[in-house]
């Protein structure tokens, strides 16, 4: 079996209203989300697909640029392509996002293509699975939105905390989920604070009983993660910025986070993925993968990885998300009692709908500049768009 061609699929997400007023749910990111898939085609008729993440516009260059490597190649040899294809980029500098991204939905369709052919799901190929189902958390800012995923089944609540504190919103959340529910905080900038602020932050939510405290500091500086992560209780995650075994080392290897985050469209791939989780493992680090922007194929993709790794937590999950999420592959995911099941078809178990991607092309893929209301940003400061910020009036934002 040889490859013949690599086909890539751009589409933008949003901004069409959500008809149905689930929640309010609008997914359209500012107008910059956008999803890529990869569709890789055989002589023998088969083909594979993958999705690929870190700038999506920019990454469908990459993969096209990367395509000549591959065509002619026999798709069983997963691990020497992937190696052919990191080496071919090398004389561009270090692997970014960028890089990490086509060379993640690249190895996706890959051992797509080798499942079917063999006639078994991926993670029957990567060892068998050690669970059927995988524990999902879902997003909420606001106690109806709680309570629906609640009524889902969800037993984990993350709340966003980027740009301005609002503890007060935080332990609200956990006055109405109570005690059994467990609860995450995502802290991710812009803008990010400081070191002594999180700190500060991160004192406060001790009382609250976190699963864990998302991205306190920018990820740039691992020291200032240190040094929160040596002054507060609260567990620590991060991680959804950084693509391969290379960027997520010095995370694991300097005991920084309880929970590592790789994003399955730009970490690698599935056995960079994999390997992720085995260097973390030793050192007690759980696996949750990032899903935040991602679309619905890099969601299989993590299932047959989360299936067949001990150390996962639980796998983040946008459960109302823009409604073509819901039209662009088959079949769709829904959630059992808090939980995925993993799939059972051959190779990742999921196919696009091309007509219904080619609905929405892509226009951009760059946020828009953030509104001056006091959330992102200090007011009148959003114009600066700097990538720190001290957080001002701290006595009547933390909870006392």
């Amino acid at each position: 079996m040889k490859i013949t061609s690599v086909d890539t699929y751009l589409m933008q997400v949003g901004p069409r209203p959500d008809s149905s007023g689930v929640l309010g749910a609008d997914a359209g990111f500012r107008g910059s989300r956008n999803w890529l898939f990869v569709e890789i085609t055989t002589d023998e008729g088969l083909t594979g697909v993958g999705e690929c993440s870190g700038w999506p516009r920019v990454v469908q260059t990459a993969v096209q640029d990367l395509a000549h490597v591959l065509i002619g190649q026999d798709p069983a040899h997963v691990d020497r392509i992937w190696n052919q294809l990191y080496r071919a980029m090398l004389g561009h500098g270090l692997t970014g996002t960028v890089g990490a991204g086509a060379l993640t939905g690249i190895e996706m369709a890959l051992w797509d293509i080798k499942g079917k052919a063999l006639g078994a799901p991926v993670w029957q190929l990567l060892g068998g699975a050690i669970r059927d189902r995988i524990p999902v958390y879902g997003h909420a800012s606001d106690e109806t939105r709680a309570k629906a995923l609640i009524d889902l089944g969800y037993k984990t609540i993350k709340t966003p905390f980027t740009g301005i504190v609002d503890l007060d919103r935080v332990g609200m959340l956990r006055d109405v989920i109570g005690p059994d529910i467990d609860l995450a905080v995502d802290a991710h900038g812009p803008s990010w604070m400081t070191a002594q602020d999180a700190i500060l932050v991160g004192r406060e939510l001790e009382q609250l009983d976190l699963l864990f405290f998302e991205d306190p500091v920018p990820p740039e500086n691992l020291d200032m993660l240190a040094r929160v992560r040596d002054a507060v209780s609260v567990p620590l995650a991060a991680g959804e910025r950084v693509g391969t075994i290379y960027g997520l080392r010095p995370y694991i290897e300097r005991d920084l986070v309880d929970v590592i985050q790789p994003d399955t469209g730009r970490a690698g791939g599935i056995t960079q993925m994999r390997k992720i989780a085995a260097m973390a493992e030793p050192h007690g680090i759980m696996l949750a993968p990032h899903s935040g922007s991602l679309g619905p194929v890099a969601e299989f993709a993590a299932l047959h990885v989360m299936a067949t790794v001990p150390n996962i937590l639980q796998l983040e999950r946008m459960e109302f998300d823009w409604p073509g999420r819901y039209e662009v592959v088959t079949p769709v995911l829904q959630v059992e009692d808090g939980c995925l099941p993993i799939p059972t078809a051959p190779g990742l178990g999921v196919e696009l709908i091309k007509e219904e991607i080619a609905k929405y092309p892509s226009s951009r893929n760059i946020s828009d500049a953030p509104v001056d209301d006091g959330h992102a940003y200090t007011l009148g400061t959003a114009d600066e768009a700097v990538h720190m910020q001290t957080r001002m009036s701290r006595a009547r934002r933390l909870r006392r």
